[in-house]
């Protein structure tokens, strides 16, 4: 078998750099001579030997997140195909990267440029938790790229040094925490909310589910236990790829609420932002002033409507009905998450943490410290009596 032909250490005088033709490329070095640019010969002759091609001493940050981005859309999938919502957060977190260094190449990446990466975070006014978050997420793509001999070792460990940002000691924007919403807040905002989005804003309230949960809610999801109480168990939730169970309780005032909303198909959604539409649109010809004309009586809605309802609410398309809601009630904004905090607050003061922690789903109580606000009052009143 004939021997491999060491590519030669040149010098490319139009540019003074050096360079080597490997496969009939030409690939540059740096300025020719220096230490740097005989160390990534090195690099590139032991690449070549090990694996007959220098695609990975090459592979820049650009390459790196397309090769990510396609493992992650079929990876980040629920248990029926659906995709989740990772993918899309780990592409967000990568932009700033690629925006400074998309061409740099990857063996070249180190601590010093991702602190850069989270300085351009910093300066687009993101908080200090969502970007902790983010470079999370972007040390999570070199972790990937060394499991799959894309990215030396060295690189990511050496990235892992970067901690995250700490409270108090960062040019970052400090986040507000969410705070429970009043109930009387709460019962002045339904008033100016469709009648659908109404029912879900109280349902929420009274079992205390996440504001997803509420909108993927299915008859089939619901049954009926002996003791009287309804569980609800989602067909997807935040701890599902764990292989944890999700169990919603509903009493009685919950389960007026929704009771009217069981009567269609075991797996159609609840609460349909077409029903909303519906409704309203009845509404509106029912107040209408001036007679309808025979043209419009008959007039039957668009079939290739560019924003058909869907056939349930997205998160954000229920906080924005809340938001419209308050506005027209002259309350301060809320939104669906701070309804879990009030429901976690008044169980908590009730029952206790440990029975927070139950309603709520979560398995370390210290969780539930987030959500549930001390009653600060209760402890002024102690110390009056004995401090």
């Amino acid at each position: 078998m004939p021997r491999k032909r060491t590519p030669t250490y040149l010098l490319h005088r139009p540019t003074g750099q050096a360079r080597c033709r490997i496969n009939g490329k030409d690939h540059y070095l740096g300025t020719y001579g220096s230490p740097e640019s005989r160390e990534r010969y090195e690099q590139l002759i032991a690449e070549w030997f090990t694996h007959g091609d220098t695609s990975r001493l090459n592979l820049t940050i650009d390459d790196l997140a397309i090769l990510f981005l396609e493992f992650a859309e079929k990876y980040y999938r629920r248990k029926d195909g659906e995709p989740t919502g990772s993918a899309r957060n780990i592409r967000d977190a990568m932009r700033p990267l690629i925006r400074l260094f998309g061409q740099t190449r990857v063996r070249e990446f180190g601590p010093v440029k991702l602190k850069l990466v989270r300085d351009e975070m910093i300066r687009e006014g993101r908080v200090r938790t969502n970007i902790n978050r983010e470079i999370h997420r972007i040390k999570r793509v070199f972790k990937w790229g060394v499991e799959n001999e894309l990215v030396p070792a060295p690189i990511y460990q050496a990235l892992a040094t970067v901690a995250s940002l700490k409270c108090g000691r960062s040019d970052a924007v400090e986040s507000s925490p969410v705070e429970p919403v009043a109930e009387t807040v709460v019962t002045e905002t339904i008033r100016y909310l469709p009648r659908v989005v109404a029912a879900m804003v109280q349902l929420q309230l009274l079992s205390g589910a996440r504001p997803g949960e509420i909108c993927v809610l299915r008859p089939c999801d619901v049954t009926f236990q002996p003791n009287g109480v309804w569980v609800y168990r989602p067909q997807h939730h935040k701890s599902e790829h764990h292989g944890k169970q999700r169990r919603i309780f509903i009493g009685p005032e919950g389960q007026a609420v929704l009771r009217p909303f069981l009567d269609r198909d075991a797996e159609a959604y609840c609460f349909s932002p077409a029903e909303s539409e519906a409704e309203r649109n009845a509404e509106k010809r029912a107040n209408r002033k001036t007679p309808m004309t025979p043209s419009q009586a008959v007039r039957q809605p668009k079939q290739s409507r560019q924003r058909a309802p869907a056939e349930r609410y997205a998160k954000d398309a229920y906080c924005r009905a809340i938001v419209r809601a308050c506005r027209l009630a002259e309350v301060e904004p809320w939104s669906p998450g701070q309804l879990r905090h009030t429901r976690a607050t008044a169980i908590r003061e009730r029952y206790g943490l440990e029975a927070a922690a139950t309603v709520l789903g979560h398995s370390d109580p210290r969780v539930t410290e987030i959500y549930a606000e001390r009653d600060f009052e209760m402890a002024a009143r102690i110390m009056c009596e004995v401090g």
